[in-house]
C-alpha cells in the first residue's frame, strides 16, 4: 500500500546560463529513489551528499522492510501471538505515529493490512483473487486496535498468531524524510527527493524558480495540474497504481479494511503536507475513506491539503486547492 507514479518531477533547470540540478537515483525501498541537489556546489561534492542520503534510506529499510527476514518488522511479525518483541526506539516512534494516524482514520490506514498480503496479486500475467470465505478468514488478523506498542520498554506486539504489520504506506514517506535531513546536515539547501512518488522538498530548483511537481490524470496519464514548492511533500495515491482486471472488475491494491476488498470511494487522491511521512499515510487513508471520511481526517491537521478524484468524476478539494485542480476530472 502505498503512491507509486502518480506525482513527476518536472525538470525544471536555472536556465541556459545555469547548470541543471544535480541527479541521483538508487533502487531502494522496492522502487526508484530521486535526488535532485540544486546546490551550486561541484558534483563530487553533490554526489558526496546523495551517498549518504541513500545510505540513510537503505538503513531505514533495514529496520522496516517485513520483506526482509533480518528486519525489526519481521522479528514483530515472527512473534506474533508469542510474545513482545523488543526493537529500536526509532522503530518504535514510527508505529506510534502509525497507530496514531489508525485511529484518526478509524482504520482507513492500518499497518496490520499485512495479514492479507499473500492473498492478492496483481500480476498481469498473474493475478490472483481471494474468495469471501477467504477474505473472511483472514480479516480475523487484521486491526490495528491488535498491535500494542510500548514506548517505556521499546517493544511491539502483534496479540493474534498470524497477524503481520507492513509499513509501505508510511515507512517510504520516512524514508524520503530522513534523506531531505541528510541532505541538509551536509549543507545542501536546496533538494528533491522522490521516492517512487512520495515527493518531499527544500528551497528552490532554481534562484528565479520553486521546485515544481506535476500530478498526472488518473486515467490517461496526462498532465493535469502543476503544483509549486519550496518546502513540504506531495504523494498520490490511485487505482491505477497496481490493478488487474479480471473478468471485466478491475482490481487495485488499496485495500479496505473493512472488507478486504480494494477501496471504491475514491479514483485517486493527492496529499500535500509538511513532511512525506504524513502525506504518505494521509494519502492511503484519504483514499480508502472517499469523499465522506477524508475531509474530516484533513482537518485534523494544520499545513495539509487534499485534492480528492471522485468516481463520479468530480475533483473536492481543501481550499488552497481549488484553483489549483480542475473542478471535474472526466471532462464533463
Amino acid at each position: 500500500m502505498g503512491a507509486l507514479f502518480a506525482v513527476v518531477l518536472l525538470a525544471v533547470p536555472a536556465g541556459p546560463s545555469k547548470p541543471s540540478p544535480h541527479t541521483f537515483q538508487a533502487h531502494l525501498m522496492g522502487t526508484v529513489f530521486h535526488i535532485s541537489i540544486a546546490d551550486e556546489v561541484p558534483a563530487a561534492t553533490a554526489q558526496a551528499a546523495a551517498g549518504r542520503a541513500f545510505t540513510e534510506v537503505a538503513r531505514v529499510e533495514a529496520k522496516t522492510s517485513e520483506w526482509r527476514p533480518d528486519s525489526e518488522i519481521s522479528a514483530i511479525n515472527r512473534g506474533a501471538g508469542l510474545g513482545p518483541v523488543e526493537v529500536s526506539a526509532e522503530t518504535i516512534a514510527l508505529l506510534q505515529k502509525a497507530q496514531r494516524l489508525a485511529g484518526e482514520s478509524q482504520g482507513a490506514f492500518d499497518v496490520t493490512w499485512a495479514a492479507l498480503r499473500t492473498l492478492w496479486s496483481f500480476d498481469p500475467e498473474a493475478p490472483k483473487i481471494p474468495t469471501p470465505s477467504v477474505l473472511h478468514a483472514a480479516l480475523t488478523k487484521v486491526g490495528y486496535r491488535h498491535l500494542k506498542v510500548d514506548p517505556v520498554t521499546n517493544t511491539a506486539f502483534l496479540e493474534t498468531v498470524g497477524m503481520a504489520i507492513g509499513l509501505g504506506a508510511i515507512a517510504k514517506g520516512y524514508g524520503v524524510d530522513r534523506a531531505l535531513a541528510v541532505l541538509e546536515a551536509a549543507g545542501i539547501r536546496h533538494a528533491l527527493v522522490d521516492g517512487g512518488g512520495d515527493l518531499a522538498v527544500m528551497g528552490r530548483a532554481s534562484s528565479k524558480r520553486p521546485w515544481s511537481v506535476g500530478v498526472q490524470h488518473p486515467r490517461s496519464g496526462a498532465l493535469l495540474t502543476t503544483l509549486t514548492l519550496e518546502s513540504g511533500a506531495v504523494v498520490t495515491s490511485g487505482d491505477y497504481e497496481r490493478v488487474v482486471d479480471v473478468d471485466g472488475t478491475r482490481y487495485h491494491h488499496l485495500l479496505d479494511l473493512r472488507t478486504g476488498m480494494p477501496a471504491r470511494r475514491s479514483v485517486a487522491v493527492t496529499v500535500r503536507a509538511p513532511q512525506a511521512i504524513l502525506a504518505d499515510a494521509l494519502a492511503t487513508a484519504a483514499f480508502v475513506l472517499g469523499p465522506a471520511g477524508a475531509f474530516a481526517l484533513i482537518e485534523r491537521y494544520p499545513g495539509v491539503d487534499l485534492a480528492l478524484f471522485s468516481p463520479d468524476g468530480r475533483v473536492l478539494t481543501t481550499p488552497r486547492f481549488k484553483a489549483l485542480f480542475p473542478a471535474r476530472w472526466d471532462g464533463r
